[in-house]
């Protein structure tokens, strides 16, 4: 497959992704009752964070992998073998769990029921991005949207949350039968390795911290603000951040799908950079057509939000184009030295918080803005700064693949 058509189709593959999620939750408030709809969401942040956190230990780590197809094929039957174990594992105890919990805790064990389904099938569409056939995710994922929006559809009206997250779960089947039947070819006759999640040296232990430090800080930083700011602060920041969805469905393409890309390429460094210039002009246009958007139609998207948001849409577009340049300085220095990535991360995710807290001291829900703003362009500056001190030949790329034991091949 050429590399603008992998490009497109790991782009449609995200973008599908993510509008199964949003429309798994609009559908399911529309059908269920406020309380009942709190209960699912809490299950479904649940869901939300394993997924990232396997996607990182799992996923981003498999990604990375090069070889001949026989090596592949052994890579993608031990990355799917693990994920589906290890989320059993997982499932179990939430299951057990939920036996000895209230009754609202039965979502928890319809949750541990599903999460080998949704878990496994969401590995499959890293499988499918090391082999190089994107499309074949994406038809996967096609797949499990035209499943799971009519099964939610169709609810009764009052569904309980445990319901309604078995069906959600259980809308996943399709796909992952159909995933496997078309990995099978890839993997047919490989050995399972096992072991070599647990291994010491794993590259997916640092990327599974990478994915806990930046989340737990930006979460944590928003938690902070609220302490001492207004709530219009944090809706202004929130409703601002819903805008440039669209941007974060094309960094997650980048994160999960473009490492098998770069690899091709003879200059992954000058490959990585001319994303970036691509991702900070998209977004810098986006923030251009949402700052001008009339207030009327502004008021459609985010309701009485809009007049706060649209405040800090400026910083809020800068902030998305510093994002794309480090996202793809980030990714670079992946490709090129996958255990370089974490320092950058663990220094500058606080930065970034503490960025936000200080703005607001200063200058209000602008300034914290602002402050998100500065952090992101000192991250990428770091990230890019790694980067550009590190060869790009294939023999530099394959050097530093073989400095990480049992994690790249």
């Amino acid at each position: 497959m050429r590399a603008r058509t992998a490009v497109v189709c790991s782009v449609l593959d995200q973008a599908v992704s993510a509008l199964t999620n949003i429309a798994v939750l609009v559908l399911v408030a529309r059908h269920s009752q406020a309380a009942t709809f709190a209960v699912f969401a809490t299950a479904y942040v649940v869901f939300s964070v394993l997924l990232g956190a396997f996607g990182a230990y799992v996923g981003q780590e498999l990604v990375l992998h090069r070889g001949e197809p026989e090596t592949l094929g052994r890579a993608c039957r031990g990355a799917a073998a693990f994920t589906a174990t290890a989320s059993t594992v997982l499932g179990a105890l939430l299951a057990g769990g939920a036996t000895l919990a209230s009754s609202d805790a039965a979502v928890y064990g319809a949750l541990g029921l599903v999460l080998p389904i949704t878990l496994t099938q969401d590995t499959l569409r890293y499988c499918f991005s090391v082999l190089r056939t994107p499309h074949l995710a994406l038809l996967t994922d096609l797949v499990r949207l035209g499943a799971a929006l009519p099964l939610l559809a169709v609810q009764p009206n009052g569904a309980s949350a445990a319901r309604t997250t078995l069906v959600w779960g259980l809308s996943a089947l399709p796909a992952l039968l159909l995933a496997l039947a078309l990995l099978r070819p890839h993997v047919r006759g490989a050995r399972t390795d096992l072991k070599r999640y647990v291994a010491r040296g794993h590259l997916g232990r640092r990327f599974l911290v990478e994915f806990g430090v930046g989340n737990a800080t930006s979460q944590l930083a928003v938690l902070a603000l609220g302490l001492f700011a207004t709530p219009l602060a944090v809706g202004a920041l929130r409703g601002a951040t819903t805008l440039f969805g669209p941007l974060n469905v094309a960094f997650n393409a980048a994160t999960g799908f473009g490492p098998p890309l770069l690899t091709r390429h003879p200059a992954p460094r000058r490959a990585a950079l001319a994303a970036g210039c691509a991702l900070a002009a998209v977004a810098a246009g986006w923030a251009a057509v949402l700052y001008a958007l009339p207030t009327h139609y502004g008021r459609q998207l985010l309701g009485d939000t809009w007049e706060s948001a649209a405040t800090v849409l400026p910083a809020t577009g800068a902030q998305y184009a510093a994002m794309a340049f480090g996202v793809c300085g980030l990714l670079a220095l992946r490709v090129l030295a996958p255990r370089t990535t974490l320092p950058v991360q663990l220094v500058f995710s606080p930065v970034s918080a503490g960025l936000l807290l200080a703005g607001y001291a200063w200058a209000g829900v602008a300034g914290a803005a602002w402050g998100l703003c500065v952090g992101s362009v000192l991250k990428g500056a770091a990230a890019w700064w790694k980067a550009a001190r590190r060869p790009e030949s294939r023999a530099a790329v394959s050097a530093a693949a073989a400095t990480a034991p049992g994690a790249v091949s």
